[in-house]
């Protein structure tokens, strides 16, 4: 879609706009249902935007795209289905994880570095307000810290081009970002306007992840392009 429809892309895009700009109008005072239906439209026109997903990489963004989509309404749903949203967007990173270890595998443990400290200085902000949900929000810590560091180690990586590259790290950064602050809104203390500053972070980074996958791409045609690369730096 994004190679043909170029029309369809800017109709996509104006959609979610509008769905993002409506949320934020309604986001503490507007009823449920339309709050459902302005949060979930731009992650709707990012599941329609990256259509068809072809190859592994670009599957695996698509599915975590999806989870995200089923974590907005189920957390937009009540307070009873906070659980549920929790764990679909721990999929969703899992799915992302899972994408970015399609493109390279190479440990990179310097780049992990930055992401264990970040994972262990959230749990130990958070750890005083979490009470019963300790397990499920560490749980989901170290899941997102994991999709980071994996997000990194492609930096570099001859199988997937820069610009895609420097779009899966900041798209990762950006989610850290805004969900560290939704983090610091649940548990430490709900400090008016960032509920703004949230969305604003999590819209830019399901942007950047889903441009993150080329489209059309396989993993022939990574592999092909690595092999490029490799030859023409020799």
């Amino acid at each position: 879609m994004r190679e043909s429809w170029t029309g369809g892309t800017k109709l996509l895009a104006a959609a979610g706009l509008a769905g993002a700009v409506g949320f934020l109008f309604v986001m503490d005072v507007g009823p449920r249902e339309a709050r459902l239906v302005t949060k979930a439209l731009p992650m709707v026109c990012l599941l329609l935007w990256l259509w068809p997903a072809r190859g592994r990489h670009a599957r695996l963004i698509f599915a975590g795209l999806a989870l995200s989509l089923l974590g907005d309404v189920l957390l937009e749903v009540g307070r009873d289905l906070f659980l549920p949203g929790l764990g679909a967007f721990l999929l969703a990173h899992v799915g992302y994880t899972a994408a970015f270890l399609s493109v390279t595998r190479r440990l990179a443990l310097l780049r992990a570095l930055p992401f264990l400290l970040l994972a262990v200085g959230a749990g130990v902000a958070l750890w005083p307000g979490l009470g019963g949900m300790a397990a499920p929000v560490t749980a989901y810590v170290a899941v997102i810290c994991t999709m980071g560091w994996r997000a990194a180690a492609m930096m570099g990586a001859l199988e997937l081009p820069r610009r895609e590259q420097w779009l899966a790290f900041g798209g990762a950064l950006l989610f850290s970002a805004s969900d560290g602050l939704l983090s610091i809104r649940l548990f430490v203390t709900p400090l008016p306007g960032l509920g703004y500053a949230v969305m604003l972070l999590y819209w830019a980074a399901q942007l950047c992840i889903a441009a993150s996958a080329p489209p059309g791409c396989t993993a022939a045609r990574l592999r092909l392009q690595g092999s490029g690369r490799q030859s023409s730096s020799m």
